[in-house]
């Protein structure tokens, strides 16, 4: 920190960081950050996550969650709308993260081949 203006900047980025959390959007989106999840790789989706969320500004909190109890398809996502949705998403790679946030979060289409539902469909469940 070189100047009052960096500290103004530094106060702007950790405001918006505490606002992903625990701000008033439309949309909160989990991560599972259980054992299972990280080994799994969930710490760079929700890197993915927070870093988008961000700089581009979507309408979603950012959090994190313990155990989610589906550990065979981790990393998960979890997507819960105002209104009462939620969308599971399984599997997740920091890409299809960041296809998740453009998608879902910006234009409100669900991905389907990631939810759950579908992979219990591949699964023969």
């Amino acid at each position: 920190m070189k100047s009052l203006e960096d500290l103004k900047k530094m106060r702007e980025e950790a405001l918006k960081k505490v606002e992903m959390r625990e701000g008033g959007k439309d949309y909160r989106v989990v991560v599972g950050m259980a054992t299972c999840g990280i080994a799994a790789g969930a710490r760079p989706v929700l890197n993915r996550l927070v870093e988008e969320t961000a700089d581009k500004d979507y309408n979603c909190t950012v959090t994190q969650t313990g155990c989610i109890g589906m550990c065979v398809y981790e990393p998960i996502v979890e997507v819960y709308g105002k209104d009462g949705e939620h969308t599971t998403y399984v599997k997740v790679t920091p890409d299809m993260a960041s296809e998740i946030l453009s998608e879902h979060i910006g234009k409100g289409n669900i991905i389907e081949k990631y939810t759950v539902e579908e992979a219990r469909k591949g699964a023969g469940e």
